[in-house]
């Protein structure tokens, strides 16, 4: 079953795209978009994490500055789009994605244990859901990392990155392998968005190998 929900946060009212595995849910998925919003590729995303078992939902965070009439499919993959989503995710601030992704992990609360996978901007609110909030958490090409490093994790993290993502140079990812040596670092022969299945950036054998692996951690941190 997939439909639009509403969640509540003390910043206001946000959409998320809801979708309900088949049978007992194994746990709880939180994604954390693109700076595209929640499109159709972030819902095939989550309609994807269902078919393997979790109850997930996908907030709209836009939302919380745009309202919830705001189309979520406006932003287009071309530099446009970016300029605007970069534009909305500067506004929107962490706080506020944190507040949101704090209350759709309530929401999911009876599916089990729960936590989030984030892509690109949405990578970085995935590292931060597992630093501050506790929640087990895939961070996908989160260009905004490392300023966060130093932070004491709550909860544990998987990260993938692309070698030839000139947003995330290869210092940074090794800021990662030394500020938390703890936590498993994967880099992949692709770009920055290789998990997206539309554009240029594509790589389907990344993804599938990015994706195995995501799911084996939360095989042992969710269940």
């Amino acid at each position: 079953m997939t439909q639009w929900i509403t969640l509540d946060t003390h910043y206001g009212p946000a959409r998320a795209w809801h979708v309900q595995p088949e049978g007992k849910p194994r746990g709880g998925l939180v994604i954390i978009q693109e700076i595209f919003g929640v499109n159709p590729h972030m819902r095939r995303v989550a309609e994807g994490f269902a078919q393997q078992g979790y109850e997930v939902l996908a907030p709209s965070f836009f939302d919380l500055i745009d309202g919830t009439d705001a189309d979520t499919d406006a932003l287009a993959y071309d530099q446009d789009g970016v300029q605007q989503g970069l534009a909305k995710v500067n506004e929107l601030g962490e706080e506020r994605a944190l507040a949101l992704v704090r209350a759709a992990a309530t929401r999911l609360a009876p599916a089990g244990k729960v936590g989030t996978v984030g892509y690109c901007w949405g990578g970085s609110i995935a590292l931060l859901s597992a630093l501050r909030l506790g929640l087990p958490s895939a961070s996908y090409y989160g260009a905004r990392n490392v300023k966060f490093l130093d932070e004491a994790p709550k909860a544990p993290v998987i990260f993938h990155f692309g070698d030839r993502d000139s947003s995330i140079p290869p210092e940074a990812i090794a800021a990662h392998r030394e500020k938390l040596p703890q936590m498993a670092v994967h880099v992949y022969p692709a770009d920055h968005g290789f998990n997206r299945d539309v554009g240029h950036a594509y790589d389907p054998d990344s993804a599938a190998l990015a994706l195995d692996r995501t799911l084996d951690f939360f095989k042992e941190h969710l269940g």
